[in-house]
């Protein structure tokens, strides 16, 4: 009997894991909408934007493409509604707002918030390789501008490098380019005031490379 009730009981769990919900997650079509940008937030831009639907229910606002991590994992730019109206005022006044980046899981159809150390929503320009983020990060006063390597799942950052002040200029995603990566070995390049730097990613440190460094390296690989 005992055997019966432990073989029922594995059949059971079986049939349960088998008729988990499939969730269908899906990236509508681009629309063209105007974010307000500057210090007075006055000047249009405009962006596309798309909803991220689950089982075709609208989850969240996205611009921009989608990075994939995995063929379960990808993350892509969110994008809100904020209501920018006074106390005083009685009807709401909603603006496009561009937030940080969100991580979705196909299979669950989960929708989490990332939150990437001195990530700043209006000047970090992100750039994705396998689950590393790198970017311009700014300090909590906005003045000082920092190189970063995120890593999802880790709370601290793989590389944080002073790059000194921060520019603070009206355009978005304006603080540094786009930071560039390599692979074999695993490499990231940020260009900051036309003064390069390049460090070399390897698990969860981050090591800087000098030009004599990559010259030797580059020798040798010839």
């Amino acid at each position: 009997m005992k055997y019966l009730a432990l073989a029922a009981a594995l059949f059971s769990a079986t049939l349960a894991r088998g008729s988990a919900k499939v969730h269908v997650v899906a990236l509508g079509k681009f629309t063209n909408v105007q974010w307000l940008i500057g210090p007075e937030e006055s000047k249009p831009y405009d962006l596309k934007i798309r909803g991220l639907f689950v089982d075709a229910k609208l989850k969240e606002y996205t611009t921009g493409p989608q990075h994939e991590i995995t063929e379960r994992l990808f993350v892509v730019r969110r994008m809100f509604h904020l209501n920018d109206s006074l106390p005083q005022e009685s009807a709401p006044r909603w603006k496009w707002q561009r937030g940080g980046w969100l991580l979705v899981d196909r299979v669950s159809g989960k929708i989490s918030a990332l939150n990437l150390p001195d990530f700043d929503n209006y000047y970090s320009a992100t750039s994705w390789y396998r689950d590393y983020a790198a970017y311009c990060g700014l300090s909590d006063d906005g003045k000082k501008a920092y190189a970063i390597v995120a890593q999802i799942g880790r709370r601290k950052p793989v590389l944080k490098k002073a790059l000194g002040d921060a520019a603070g200029d009206d355009m978005p995603d304006s603080e540094c380019p786009q930071p560039t990566w390599q692979r074999q070995p695993t490499r990231v390049t940020f260009e900051d005031e036309g003064q390069k730097s390049t460090y070399s990613i390897r698990g969860h440190a981050a090591d800087i490379l000098n030009s004599e460094e990559e010259a030797e390296e580059d020798t040798a690989a010839r």
